[in-house]
């Protein structure tokens, strides 16, 4: 018997209809239907969410012929591979804008150190540009979990660039002819750091409430 029949009897069996179940499992009526039907496959939490919501057996709602566990398996592998996929992009791509971010700021303000208005352009970048890069890849990070435990690291790496774009920045204004090259402020280090920890914690708070809500 295919899981698509097992699902509809069990749902049959609970004495619900496909409206009551979908709003039950968060889902749209259609996608009970397609389930049902053998159209698509649902993923592994919509099964053991069907399996509390009907009262019926994991093993009783996956025991279905050998072609159909190996099709249902493949189906679960795939879409595990997907979201790993894609989540490991969202990743790339994050680390990727942060650190472009970073490096165009360090140039900007190395080419105009040595301008009229270079002041007011570094307070821009110093305290607007970075602090609100830094804390919204924490607050990213935290929101999906990205780099496991390491993510708990993020605020100091945040911290440790904001304490080097001075330096960075002398180095560019060294090519431009000033000669004065400092080396990196680490008194700032907190102050990338606190901003970093803070969009980090936030990150880290969204997605516990957002977890205890779809409970």
């Amino acid at each position: 018997m295919e899981i698509g029949t097992l699902i509809k009897n069990a749902r049959n069996n609970a004495g619900m209809t496909q409206e009551q179940a979908a709003e039950a499992l968060g889902v749209s009526r259609q996608t009970v239907s397609n389930w049902e039907t053998g159209k698509s496959y649902p993923d592994i939490v919509s099964v053991i969410r069907m399996s509390d919501l009907y009262d019926v057996s994991l093993d009783h709602l996956l025991k279905e012929e050998t072609s159909m566990k190996k099709s249902y398996k493949a189906y679960l592998e795939e879409s595990t591979n997907t979201v790993k996929s894609r989540r490991t992009h969202s990743i790339v791509t994050m680390v990727l804008v942060t650190l472009a971010i970073w490096g165009l700021s360090v140039l900007a303000l190395g080419l105009v150190a040595s301008g009229v208005d270079s002041s007011g352009f570094s307070v821009a970048v110093m305290w607007t540009v970075l602090p609100v890069t830094f804390f919204a890849v924490s607050f990213l990070t935290g929101r999906n979990r990205y780099f496991g435990r390491g993510m708990y690291a993020v605020p100091l790496v945040c911290g440790l660039l904001y304490s080097l774009c001075g330096y960075a920045t002398s180095v560019v204004a060294e090519n431009q002819m000033i000669r004065t090259v400092r080396w990196p402020d680490f008194a700032k280090l907190p102050i990338g750091l606190l901003v970093a920890a803070v969009g980090l914690g936030l990150g880290v708070l969204f997605r516990v409430r957002q977890s205890k809500t779809k409970e």
